[in-house]
């Protein structure tokens, strides 16, 4: 009798070691980049087909994007919290999301400030940006597919690169928009609103940088 009760508090053991479920936070970190994809996408399908009287209906859209994104993030945290185990410091899983989550805020910032200006027609350098963000999301989110063997994969490293080569190409981008913004336009309005916007934008390619940045960081660290 005791040995059977001793198999079953052992049966019991295991099988509650299997049904604790495991977290992977890689690839928690894909699906927020992944998020940051999806944001960028959908502001430049609204820029290059722009239509004013759409914004506010658009705005919902891209908020459903960014809520689905913090709730993605929630969830990742409660298992933070208490995991006693992490395959990279607790701390660097935390800031690396919240990082790719700024990226996804603030591509959602551009279209709210487009309805908060009433924004009737998009400057043509905007696209430009838009382009480039749009490109920064998909090198991040490729980075990120390899990051759980970053310690072997130059993939990671050479997306993490590209992200840094294409921040580049967006300070070049605000630095000429600016100017030219500044040169053709005569209307104060135009002014205030656009160099709000310009600076929005060149955040946006900074926020991937950023997540770019924290990533190296982490290699080096563990490396």
């Amino acid at each position: 009798m005791k040995d059977e009760k001793n198999n079953k508090n052992k049966k019991g053991k295991k099988d509650s070691k299997k049904s604790k479920k495991i977290f992977n936070y890689f690839d928690s970190l894909v699906t927020f980049a992944g998020y940051s994809c999806q944001a960028s996408e959908l502001l430049h399908s609204i820029l290059t087909n722009y239509n004013p009287e759409q914004v506010e209906e658009q705005m919902k859209e891209m908020h459903e994007i960014e809520h689905a994104a913090d709730i993605a993030k929630h969830d990742m945290m409660k298992y933070l919290v208490k995991e006693f185990i992490t395959p990279i410091d607790r701390e660097d899983i935390s800031n690396l999301a919240q990082e790719i989550d700024n990226v996804t805020d603030t591509i959602e910032d551009v279209l709210m400030l487009m309805y908060m200006y009433g924004i009737q027609t998009v400057r043509p350098e905007a696209l430009e940006f838009t382009e480039t963000i749009v490109s920064c999301c998909h090198a991040l989110k490729k980075a990120m597919s390899d990051f759980h063997n970053y310690k072997k994969s130059a993939a990671v490293i050479e997306n993490i690169i590209n992200v840094n080569n294409m921040e580049e190409d967006g300070d070049r981008i605000y630095t000429r928009t600016v100017r030219n913004l500044y040169l053709t336009s005569t209307d104060p309005v135009e002014i205030m609103s656009w160099t709000k916007l310009f600076d929005c934008l060149e955040k946006c390619c900074d926020s991937c940088e950023n997540v770019a940045d924290a990533m190296e960081s982490i290699i080096m660290k563990n490396s």
